[in-house]
């Protein structure tokens, strides 16, 4: 089953964040195990900055310690190696930066039509958490305020009549506030393809509003960091 198709048909499902310049390498192998037992789903593995060439050797551990599938996130073309086993073709269209809209798309494509790697059309919104982001930084972009559930909505839906596959709703790395239960389930309500919310869920608790408001992926990274026992009690509440 392709991961697309998995993203589509399973209904509620877990994706830990790996960002390679965070992790030492036995700190990666720990988490890595955990999230191995605890039947997550998938990795992403990417970041908006990368200070270290770590990409292929965080991929090559969790394929080494795990048979989840590995998906690129990436922030940057150079963030693409054709031994994860897809990727999440982003464009930034909460912005209006062309480079993330189709800019560094155009660059990538001959390498990813080559590649072996199933490629995700992926709409990609970032939503104010009331804290500068790298992912903002990086991307020169103005993110969706939090409270302005109709512009998520309508962007949404935008995506989806463009043929996008996915619509990833992220706060960003180290957000302040995860996005609210209300822009969640309205935007839910008003697509029919997966919806992936991320950023700024630390708790059991926050994963299972989001879920229950109409996320269909959960995503963690920092919070799992020094807290890996987040891991297994996050995807006991995914999976029950």
């Amino acid at each position: 089953m392709s991961i697309l198709t998995s993203l589509t048909k399973i209904s509620k499902q877990f994706a830990v964040l790996v960002d390679p310049d965070n992790y030492l390498q036995h700190n990666l192998i720990n988490i890595v195990k955990i999230a191995d037992k605890s039947n997550v789903d998938y990795f992403f593995v990417g970041g908006s900055l990368f200070m270290n060439d770590n990409l292929e050797h965080c991929i090559r551990i969790i394929k080494d310690n795990s048979s989840i599938p590995v998906v690129l996130f990436p922030g940057d073309t150079m963030q693409i190696n054709n031994n994860a086993d897809a990727i999440l073709f982003l464009s930034l269209i909460s912005g209006r930066n062309a480079e993330m809209l189709i800019g560094r798309h155009v660059i990538a494509a001959s390498y990813l039509k080559k590649s072996s790697l199933e490629i995700i059309p992926t709409d990609y919104m970032l939503i104010d958490s009331e804290k500068p982001t790298t992912a903002l930084y990086m991307s020169n972009t103005i993110p969706i305020p939090s409270d302005k559930d109709e512009i998520a909505v309508s962007t949404a839906m935008a995506g989806e009549m463009l043929g996008l596959k996915l619509i990833y709703m992220d706060a960003g790395s180290g957000a302040l506030n995860p996005i609210s239960i209300s822009m969640i389930s309205n935007v839910k309500q008003n697509i029919s393809v997966p919806l992936i919310v991320g950023g700024g869920i630390r708790t059991p608790e926050k994963a299972k509003e989001n879920l229950e408001a109409g996320a269909n992926v959960i995503v963690i990274g920092n919070a799992i960091e020094n807290k890996h026992s987040l891991i297994t009690s996050i995807a006991e509440v995914v999976h029950s």
